[in-house]
């Protein structure tokens, strides 16, 4: 999904940090549905709309709502007269989410590319950059957080539950396709693994 944002920078909401180098957009976009949002502040059917979001996207990342943040990351594609507009509207918003750029061109390269005409538009993206849903506007307000399953199952996500909550917390420092090989050649356990889980089970150690 990085190759899509190549050479490209994102913002994170309500702060100046920028996520710009190919291995920072790889940590936040790598192994998750994508949802780019075009959307406005100042438009009535947005107005409507951003709410309704806001919770889905809560409700799928917030702790209050679930034990682990779904494999799910939101970019903003404003269309905003102003940055301060733009701003004000993300203050609203869920600290997760990214953002383009108030001013950057790079809207409209998006906007060409998924057909935007109009907004409020959600466009729903696989890791590879690959489209699930041109505008899942109408999905999210029918079905709410329950339609990120299927689009889970159509992005063939690495499923992460089986991963300790510890290692998923190491990923950062490790490739994403680490688990898959551990789980593919069925890596041996260290003889300290051994011996703690043998504590664990309530055995004896030799």
């Amino acid at each position: 999904m990085a190759a899509l944002f190549t050479g490209k920078v994102l913002t994170g909401n309500r702060e100046r940090d920028e996520v710009e180098t190919e291995r920072e957009l790889g940590l936040a976009l790598e192994n998750k549905v994508l949802l780019l949002y075009f959307g406005s502040g100042q438009c009535p059917r947005c107005r409507q709309f951003a709410p309704i979001l806001k919770d889905f996207f809560l409700r799928l990342t917030d702790e209050f709502y679930v034990e682990r943040a779904s494999q799910l990351v939101l970019v903003y594609v404003s269309r905003d007269e102003t940055e301060e507009q733009q701003s004000a509207f993300l203050r609203s918003m869920p600290k997760r989410w990214l953002a383009v750029p108030f001013g950057d061109a790079f809207k409209r390269d998006l906007e060409l590319r998924f057909g935007v005409s109009e907004v409020p538009v959600v466009v729903v993206l696989r890791p590879d950059g690959e489209v699930i849903v041109g505008n899942a506007v109408d999905e999210i307000r029918r079905v709410g957080p329950a339609c990120f399953r299927n689009w889970q199952e159509a992005a063939e996500l690495v499923d992460r539950n089986f991963l300790l909550a510890e290692d998923f917390d190491e990923l950062s420092r490790r490739s994403i396709t680490d688990p898959l090989r551990r789980l593919k050649y069925k890596v041996e356990k260290t003889p300290e693994e051994k011996k703690k889980g043998r504590k664990e089970d309530g055995e004896e150690s030799p």
